[in-house]
């Protein structure tokens, strides 16, 4: 497919920066092993946090719009076996480059195309999954951006998203009005001016504002991070409450922020018992971008304001499991995550078993602020898991079977001992992402 042809100047300029600067600068044979970046492309990860549903990636159709150099529309690949990936991006180079890694890496159901986010519909196809990772806030028109992908999307599909903090990325925006003042972001000599910024920061002073808070080690070594932070054409930001009313305006809804357990306000305290009563009620009478947005002034730590989001009408308002019945526990299927299950994960998990060892969980990737260490017995419970999920009455049974008495009473273990046991094993292991528990009434 040819470009069509672009719609504004902005859009010719940015085309030419990513052709003369094509992102990431990710080399061809690196392979994607982060197996948290892994769980956040799967749409599994998406699917079941909006709907406590479990579904498959097999023969899904995934769009990678702004798949830039392709090193995530590969991920996106190796994150859901057995699904199409089709990639699109304003720069033709850009695109070239991606179609070389899927095929470096003998990725075959994947296609690519130069357009721009406007020229969705001429693709024909409409998509289970989107994934628009940085690039919304290069965009002239982000709702415009947002629209389009809505305009493409299955009826229960779902859009990953991402816009940068105005909050957190201040800084950085200043830069960029400083050297766009000075003369760079030309567009035709991007390592000319890499050197430039950092000759020009390695010249003022320490105190300075933005040397001190704005410049680091990374910066003076890495000409991507400089490209994308302090020379990055057309960057903008949002707050929290400026991303809701965007979605908004655009027909969307949203389901959640991506990385949801690190935007927790009641966290930020240490003691909550302490805060005062008009202060404490005041909290709980915010709505949950109100609370978000309220995060993200106390503590603006996340650089990207990272979403899912649908068509409004698909999130069902399902019972977190703390609130489950026994009948609802009983119904349930329990699914290790994929992406969790790694050669290396399941050598670990045998061997805590087998040498009767403590089993630290987050070893494998680290989805939440805090350690979780099953004893060897919570870790042989998880076993029949690397094989097939399970369901609860079956793992009820397992743990019968690896403990058939109380070692101090001598009875028997009881069914409801047995249950108990699993609960208190799975709750908090789902709450965090590592399980996923179904239920089927």
């Amino acid at each position: 497919m040819t470009m069509t042809p672009l719609k504004s100047d902005f859009l010719e300029k940015m085309r030419q920066q990513f052709d003369n600067a094509p992102y990431p600068r990710t080399p061809l044979e690196e392979f994607p092993k982060n197996p948290k970046t892994l769980y956040i492309h799967s749409l599994v990860t998406a699917y079941y946090r909006r709907n406590q549903k479990v579904v498959t990636p097999a023969g899904k159709l995934i769009l990678d719009a702004g798949c830039g150099t392709g090193y995530k529309s590969l991920e996106l690949a190796i994150a859901n076996p057995g699904a199409k990936i089709v990639g699109i991006d304003l720069s033709p180079t850009s695109v070239d480059l991606a179609r070389k890694r899927l095929q470096y890496h003998n990725i075959e159901n994947v296609e690519f195309h130069a357009i721009a986010m406007e020229d969705l519909p001429s693709l024909g196809m409409q998509f289970d999954y989107i994934n628009n990772d940085e690039v919304l806030y290069l965009l002239p028109d982000p709702i415009a951006g947002l629209k389009a992908m809505k305009g493409v999307l299955k009826p229960d599909g779902i859009i990953r998203t991402n816009f940068h903090s105005s909050v957190q990325r201040v800084i950085y925006h200043r830069a960029q009005k400083l050297f766009k003042q000075l003369g760079f972001m030309s567009g035709t000599e991007p390592e000319a001016e890499v050197q430039l910024v950092r000759e020009t920061m390695h010249c003022l002073k320490e105190d300075v504002f933005m040397k001190r808070y704005g410049w680091n080690s990374n910066l003076a070594t890495s000409d991507e991070a400089v490209l994308a932070n302090y020379l990055l054409e057309g960057d903008k930001g949002w707050t929290v409450l400026e991303f809701f009313d965007a979605l908004d305006k655009a027909g969307l809804e949203m389901i959640s922020m991506v990385n949801w357990r690190e935007w927790d306000l009641l966290s930020l305290f240490d003691n909550i018992d302490e805060l005062p009563l008009s202060v404490m009620l005041s909290l709980s009478e915010q709505s949950i971008p109100e609370q978000l947005h309220l995060y993200e002034l106390l503590n603006p730590c996340h650089r990207l304001l990272d979403a899912w989001c649908g068509l409004p009408g698909q999130t069902q308002n399902y019972e977190p499991i703390a609130d489950w019945s026994d009948e609802t526990w009983r119904s349930a299927t329990v699914h290790l995550h994929s992406h969790l299950i790694t050669d290396e994960f399941r050598a670990a998990l045998k061997e805590a078993v087998t040498e009767a060892k403590v089993f630290e969980i987050n070893r494998f990737f680290r989805l939440a602020d805090v350690s979780i260490a099953i004893d060897s017995q919570g870790a042989s419970c998880l076993l029949p898991l690397l094989e097939m999920p399970k369901s609860i009455n079956a793992l009820i049974d397992w743990w019968r079977t690896l403990r058939p008495f109380n070692p101090v009473t001598q009875e028997p273990t009881s069914e409801a001992e047995a249950f108990a046991r699993v609960k208190t094993l799975l709750k908090p292991l789902e709450e965090i992402g590592y399980v996923m528990i179904e239920s089927n009434l």
